[in-house]
């Protein structure tokens, strides 16, 4: 593993080396994810626009908000990798790193010459992350895919909303985000059998719409079994019961009554016994049969309630339920807060803003956020001389626009 990262003491990645290539969400995720546990994450961009990511969505100062999460405890080097001198000087920098990321379309590095037969013969340790929309193989390995595009192949997409109407996205590019994580876990996987079973560096290929397919729990198990083809249910859970929205006065509660004993308290709370004790309702097969019939009963209840009224009276008997959250409500809330979901960040710029924690929660080695995002090219110039490049070669490859 590289050497060269500083030495602070309690990182659980300390002194891996990580080149991103990736643009967007999908690989930037995967190598932030490194970075706030202790990675050294080079991410190379293209000199003059950088990741097109900072320039998405809300800005400030000229710069995407979103860019100062994703972005945070990596270095920028803007380098032209379409230019013969910048795909050298990218051969330099992996034949040193322990990863790759990278999530351009399938062909993209080896019409560089970056593919993995020349990467791997610089550097046998190398572990490589290649996200993309349906994977290095297969018959449709050529086309391109957004994270959108794998949420609907890999059918997440056609459960979404109300049933009969138009299928809805859930509001984020979750695809990306859960491409990004099956990315990680691949990651640490190889970097672990590297270091513990004297393995070599291997690729990983992660294609959005598997990524999505992997947790899509028992679709299709349901479908081989009873050519069952689950349909798009609103706010409830199909086949698990009660679980659902429901209406309040003054807005809405989730509550996820399904469990046995969990049913019984809450058709206590509701003033509905007569359910609690029925024998046909005892195990979730005979609730499912019946579930109208109980979400009606419980959003009669609800209705004549406040949200803050159901959740005290829930949170007493100990039936799981929450109210649905703004960000504005998340913000607020003591308990992100004192859990170190909100953190306050200062950026390149000089101004204040929160941005969420870090995720998963290690109590001997945890992540952190030790720089803000950089601005484009930041440590263009210090990554190159750490390269042995002296500062007349770093000159002149700026004066050709190779870099920035």
């Amino acid at each position: 593993m590289n050497t060269n990262a500083q030495e602070t003491p309690d990182i659980a990645l300390r002194g891996i080396r990580v080149i991103e290539m990736g643009q967007l969400i999908a690989g930037p995720f995967a190598g932030k994810t490194l970075g706030e546990f202790g990675a050294d994450v080079i991410k190379i961009e293209p000199p003059g626009v950088g990741d097109p990511l900072r320039n998405w969505r809300l800005l400030k100062d000229g710069t995407s908000v979103w860019w100062q999460v994703q972005s945070r405890n990596k270095r920028s080097v803007a380098l032209d990798l379409r230019s013969p001198e910048g795909q050298d000087i990218a051969r330099q920098l992996i034949a040193s790193a322990d990863v790759l990321i990278e999530n351009f379309r399938p062909g993209t590095l080896e019409s560089w010459g970056m593919g993995w037969d020349v990467l791997s013969e610089l550097n046998p340790g190398l572990v490589m992350l290649r996200i993309s929309g349906y994977g290095q193989t297969g018959p449709y390995r050529d086309l391109p895919g957004f994270g959108a595009i794998g949420e609907a192949m890999g059918g997440l997409r056609h459960l979404t909303g109300e049933p009969g109407r138009v299928p809805v996205r859930c509001g984020i590019s979750i695809g990306d985000t859960l491409a990004a994580l099956h990315g990680t876990i691949g990651i640490l996987t190889a970097l672990y059998h590297r270091k513990v079973n004297g393995g070599k560096g291997q690729v990983i290929d992660v294609a959005l719409n598997e990524a999505v397919l992997n947790v899509m729990e028992s679709l299709i198990p349901e479908y081989s079994a009873f050519g069952a083809v689950r349909e798009a249910a609103g706010s409830a859970l199909p086949g698990i019961s009660p679980s659902n929205a429901y209406r309040c006065s003054d807005g809405y509660v989730l509550i996820a009554g399904n469990g046995d004993s969990i049913f019984k308290r809450l058709m206590s709370v509701i003033g509905r016994d007569d359910l609690a004790a029925d024998p046909a309702l005892a195990n979730n097969t005979g609730r499912t049969a019946r579930v109208l019939e109980l979400d009606d009963a419980i959003g009669a209840w609800t209705a004549l309630k406040t949200v803050t009224e159901v959740l005290a009276l829930l949170g007493d008997a100990r039936v799981p339920a929450g109210k649905v959250y703004t960000v504005k409500d998340i913000v607020e809330d003591p308990h992100f807060r004192a859990r170190d979901m909100i953190l306050s960040q200062t950026t390149r710029d000089g101004f204040e803003v929160e941005v969420p924690g870090v995720v998963p929660k290690l109590m001997g080695t945890p992540g952190t956020v030790r720089t803000s995002a950089p601005r484009l090219g930041e440590d263009t110039d210090s990554v190159l001389r750490q390269l042995g490049l002296s500062a007349q070669d770093v000159d002149a490859l700026r004066d050709k626009g190779v870099i920035a």
